[in-house]
C-alpha cells in the first residue's frame, strides 16, 4: 500500500501515510514534534497497550462496549505485545506530562487495527473508534503512570532482579574459591 489519506482531528484534516496504522493526530504529532531522535520506548508503549487490551475486557463485561469490537481491540492489542506492530509508535519520548501523544498513538493504531480483523479498513471509515471504544472510560493521566509502572515491574521482574541473582551467585562463587 502505499500513498496517503486524509483522516481529520480536532486541528482538521491531514494526510497519513496510508499504510500505517497510526491516525491524525499521531501523524500531527510526528509532523511537528520533531524536537529529538529518541522514540519512546517500546517497553512503555507496551505496557499502554496492555491497559488498553484490559480495558477493553472490562468495558465489554460492563456491557459498555460491543463485544466483538472488545474482542477486536484484545486482538490487536495481542499482536502489539507480540511486536508485530513496533513500526507504528515513531513519536518522541519528548511529550506533554501526561503522554496524550503516546497514548492516543496507541489508540489510533489499535483501532485501525482492530477494524481491520472485524472487515472494516482503517482510516475515517474505521469500524472501531480511537477514542469512543478503545479510550472508553480512560483519561491519559491515569493510564500513561499506571504504564509507566508496569513496564518499570516488567524491567525489575524480566532484567534487574536475574542480573543482581547471577552477581550475587558469581559473588557467592567468588567467595568460596
Amino acid at each position: 500500500m502505499s500513498g496517503t489519506r486524509i483522516e481529520k482531528d480536532s486541528f482538521g484534516p491531514i494526510e497519513v501515510p496510508a499504510d500505517r496504522l497510526w491516525g491524525a493526530q499521531t501523524e500531527r504529532s510526528r509532523r511537528f514534534f520533531r524536537i529529538s531522535g529518541e522514540r519512546m520506548p517500546l517497553a512503555v508503549l507496551h505496557a499502554l497497550t496492555l491497559v488498553k487490551k484490559a480495558a477493553a475486557a472490562v468495558n465489554a463485561q460492563l456491557g459498555l462496549l460491543d463485544g466483538a469490537k472488545a474482542e477486536a481491540i484484545q486482538r490487536a492489542a495481542q499482536e502489539v505485545l507480540d511486536g508485530k506492530h513496533d513500526e507504528e509508535f515513531p513519536l518522541v519520548v519528548w511529550q506533554t506530562g501526561s503522554g496524550t501523544q503516546s497514548n492516543m498513538n496507541v489508540n489510533e493504531v489499535l483501532a485501525n487495527r482492530a477494524s481491520e480483523l472485524l472487515g472494516g479498513e482503517r482510516g475515517p471509515k474505521r469500524l472501531v473508534h480511537p477514542n469512543d471504544d478503545v479510550n472508553l472510560g480512560q483519561s491519559s493521566n491515569d493510564v500513561f503512570p499506571t504504564a509507566m509502572h508496569i513496564a518499570a515491574a516488567r524491567a525489575l521482574h524480566d532484567d534487574v532482579l536475574p542480573a543482581v541473582q547471577r552477581l550475587a551467585a558469581t559473588l557467592a562463587a567468588k567467595q568460596a574459591a
